[in-house]
């Protein structure tokens, strides 16, 4: 309107008129300006809320992702439904409930708990075939917390599972632009909230009853445990190896496909009883895995209801945990080699001593035989290569990480290119730091203490310019890369301290005086600079 207007106004001649409907235009776009830019600031308000703060970056630089689109086939859904469900035949062992025990405990869930769970649900997650969506569940908690105890109770004392909390609606994306057979397609399953708010608080009484020293080289699903613990793990017992004189290291990488559908339901409830389950717990987890219904969605076209009793359902809350509970006898027979595993990613370690691998290869026999005890299980065996990328970190077969750093530092510059958007749109330096700290630091750090002491100094020069550069765009003095790495050090170095159970716990030895640690003796610098012996280092030191 005002620039009809001051258009209007040239093209008379009325130079009054003119000049009060400049000044009006000039007005509404700095207001304009203004409004935008408190918009703007408000997506990065709340630094906790990273959905609100990727829309707020979205809008700064125009940033538009188009996802590929499922065909409009009649036929699709169904003929994903079978392919989806194709490991169900490969499974012939019948799920039969043990009669439970006179003595058997009865897990007998609270008010209290049940209402705790519902709090904590993601009021933005999809709703599942039921069409009970999160928001309900978490705003609405008080209200539903004694009829969801009562009913989650029954099931559990009747060792019987709804069918429709077991009820899975899947929902495909292409993986790629052009799609060209089934397999492009990524299963989305859709399973309901109330289901996982229950398996959340069985699994939580699962992990009270299981052994503490259960499956200690498998470290996911538990308390201070992570990927880095399981590569630095992998490293310290190859590099501890490589430092004695004539000896060398094999490592296998095992990459299950479709882990989590190989779970034979018998079987595991087996190994369950023996880990110290009560038999009404193992009939109620028998239940949750068999008879399943599933089926496709494709906009609003159905597939038939398959019903499933192999696997775990996809997305569910205990399918992991049941996975590692099934595999945790998994471990090595020979002194000399090491299985490492997190989740279904498993890496053996065999020590070579005198070009004698006897036992490294009678291990890689009895590992690939039970992988193919499992149905429907394809491994894929990556030995003789030179590189490999081992739960996110490049490993290379003469533990150099000059590979690693080069692939950290291209993402990290990649992720600049917001940081200077967001300086463009003249947010304020702690939220420009906040977005610094969640998208560049975060790359830069991820598993920092497993590589970063046996980097070059080309490689670190490399890794400082990038924290040198987001220093010059947010205007404020940074962490240092070198500083990062030792407080992560010293933070993981201590929580292995206090942990007994850690299995890297032992490599902690107080010496008599009771204030300083063992030193790990070396010959080689690698094994010098590597994370344990820094850590002690670091520890004596402070």
């Amino acid at each position: 309107m005002l620039l009809r207007t001051r258009d209007s106004a040239f093209r008379t001649g009325d130079r009054e008129a003119l000049r009060k409907t400049r000044a009006k235009l000039s007005r509404a776009i700095r207001e304009a300006k203004r409004t935008h830019a408190q918009r703007i600031h408000g997506h990065f308000k709340d630094t906790g809320d990273t959905r609100h703060m990727w829309e707020g970056i979205q809008a700064i630089t125009n940033y538009r992702k188009t996802s590929p689109s499922c065909d409009s086939d009649a036929i699709l859904p169904d003929a994903l439904n079978d392919f989806y469900a194709w490991f169900e035949a490969q499974n012939n062992v019948a799920a039969e409930k043990s009669i439970p025990l006179q003595k058997d405990q009865m897990l007998c869930l609270t008010a209290a708990d049940v209402k705790h769970t519902l709090s904590g649900v993601n009021p933005r997650k999809a709703a599942g075939p039921d069409n009970i969506p999160g928001r309900v569940l978490s705003e609405c908690a008080d209200q539903l917390a004694d009829v969801l105890t009562d009913i989650f109770n029954i099931s559990l004392s009747c060792t019987v599972v709804p069918t429709c909390f077991k009820t899975t609606s899947i929902v495909p994306m292409p993986k790629k632009p052009t799609v060209s057979c089934l397999n492009d397609y990524r299963p989305n399953a859709l399973t309901s909230i109330i289901m996982k708010c229950f398996e959340r608080l069985v699994m939580r009484h699962i992990k009270t009853q299981l052994p503490p020293s259960v499956d200690p080289l498998q470290f996911t699903y538990r308390p201070n445990r992570s990927t880095d613990d399981a590569i630095s793990t992998t490293l310290h017992l190859a590099l501890t190896h490589l430092d004695k004189k004539g000896t060398y290291v094999r490592m296998l990488f095992i990459d299950f496909s479709s882990a989590f559908n190989t779970i034979v339901p018998q079987h595991l409830i087996g190994k369950l009883s023996l880990l110290g389950l009560n038999t009404s717990l193992c009939n109620w987890i028998l239940d949750f895995l068999t008879g399943r219904p599933q089926f496709v969605r494709i906009g609003s076209s159905t597939s038939n209801t398959t019903t499933l009793s192999t696997g775990a359902p996809q997305g569910s809350v205990l399918g992991p945990l049941l996975f590692t509970l099934l595999t945790h006898d998994c471990a090595a027979m020979h002194s000399l080699n090491h299985i490492i595993k997190f989740a279904d990613d498993t890496t053996m370690v065999g020590l070579i001593n005198k070009d004698n691998e006897s036992a490294y290869r009678e291990e890689v026999q009895e590992v690939e035989s039970k992988a193919r005890s499992l149905p429907a299980c394809h491994q894929r065996l990556l030995s003789g290569v030179i590189k490999n990328k081992f739960l996110g970190v490049h490993i290379v077969e003469n533990f150099t990480w000059t590979l690693n750093t080069s692939s950290i530092t291209k993402r990290a510059q990649q992720r600049l290119y917001f940081l200077r958007k967001l300086r463009e749109a003249h947010l304020p330096s702690p939220i420009l730091t906040t977005f610094y700290r969640g998208t560049v630091e975060s790359i830069l750090s991820s598993c920092i203490i497993t590589w970063f002491g046996n980097c070059t100094a080309f490689d670190r020069k490399n890794l400082q310019r990038i924290v040198r550069t987001a220093e010059k765009i947010i205007g404020v003095s940074l962490p240092s890369i070198t500083n990062i790495y030792t407080t992560r050090c010293i933070r993981k170095a201590t929580n292995i301290v206090k942990d007994p159970t850690h299995p890297s716990h032992e490599l902690f030895t107080l010496l008599p005086s009771g204030r300083r640690y063992h030193s790990i003796q070396s010959r080689t610098s690698r094994l010098c600079n590597s994370f344990f012996p820094e850590a002690i280092r670091l520890l004596n030191s402070g």
